[in-house]
């Protein structure tokens, strides 16, 4: 039996016996299941699955070449990849570093199984001296409502050149123009600071404060044209009560967004998040 792995994603109109002519294909060719999920959307009438997958006597290449027609047939949207196959990732952040020094952490202790590209930061590298780079290429990209496009451009150079596969805005505080969040489509994740729909704009935490909330959340979402609309992956919340400050709200809601888009990216990164229209079905494992 083959030690690799294999990742297979896929979703189309749903029909009876999709998840039989999958199967069959892979005992056909070998393939052996090690793990699957499946989902029937009644309202979009959609069906997404997820299997991973190993060879007892088979290579991945017949499988593929014999996938294809069934894919097409069945007009199936589908990724295939060797789950040792790490993603190529690119961080970008600003000042605020918490959620860049928790994903530095997971990939150094091998808990998100990624390529780490580089950062890239509006904010100097001597920002961030209290962080271990070495090794991680830093890209400081300063930007102006002037020269955004120039900057994008630079940041776009770098996604291109590094064969990026996924881009992790982790509190980098900077609207993404909507031509660079097209180009980006299904593959940026941002961190926003508020259970959305929330308080949007500067302090969000004090904001809550002040309307007195007893719930504060952070929400991890794909980026696109429309702003802090894309579709959602994770959320999460805290409860809070009137003896707590702005300062801990600060406090509590940086704990919250550091896990939010830990389990966000680790999903995505395992193949685990299937675009549903303006949502996201979600595998967790």
């Amino acid at each position: 039996m083959s030690n690799d792995s294999y990742i297979l994603t896929s979703s189309c109109p749903n029909r009876p016996g999709i998840v039989a002519a999958v199967a069959r294909l892979l005992f056909e060719n070998g393939g052996n299941i090690q793990e699957a999920h499946q989902y029937d959307d009644i309202e979009s009438n959609q069906f997404f699955a997820r299997i991973r997958f190993n060879f007892m006597d088979g290579a991945i290449e017949p499988f593929e070449q014999a996938f294809a027609p069934l894919a097409n047939e069945l007009q199936m949207r589908w990724t295939l990849r060797a789950r040792s196959q790490k993603m190529r990732v690119l961080i970008m952040t600003s000042r605020s570093d918490h959620c860049l020094a928790d994903l530095l952490y997971r990939w150094r202790i091998g808990e998100l199984a990624i390529d780490l590209a580089g950062i890239v930061s509006n904010h100097p590298r001597e920002t961030y001296l209290h962080h271990d780079l070495t090794g991680i290429a830093f890209d400081y990209l300063p930007v102006t409502a002037q020269t955004k496009a120039q900057q994008e451009a630079e940041v776009w150079k770098i996604i291109q050149e590094r064969n990026v596969d996924l881009v992790i805005l982790a509190r980098y505080m900077q609207i993404l123009s909507n031509d660079l969040s097209t180009k980006l489509a299904g593959r940026c994740i941002n961190i926003h600071h508020s259970f959305l729909p929330g308080f949007k704009g500067a302090r969000p935490y004090h904001q809550a404060h002040s309307r007195g909330v007893k719930l504060i959340g952070a929400t991890a979402h794909y980026v696109t044209a429309d702003l802090d609309e894309g579709p959602i992956i994770e959320q999460d919340v805290e409860r809070i009560s009137h003896q707590d400050r702005p300062d801990d709200l600060v406090r509590k809601g940086r704990d919250i967004e550091r896990r939010v888009l830990g389990r966000a990216v680790f999903w995505h990164t395992e193949g685990r998040v299937i675009p549903n229209g303006v949502k996201t079905v979600v595998f967790r494992d």
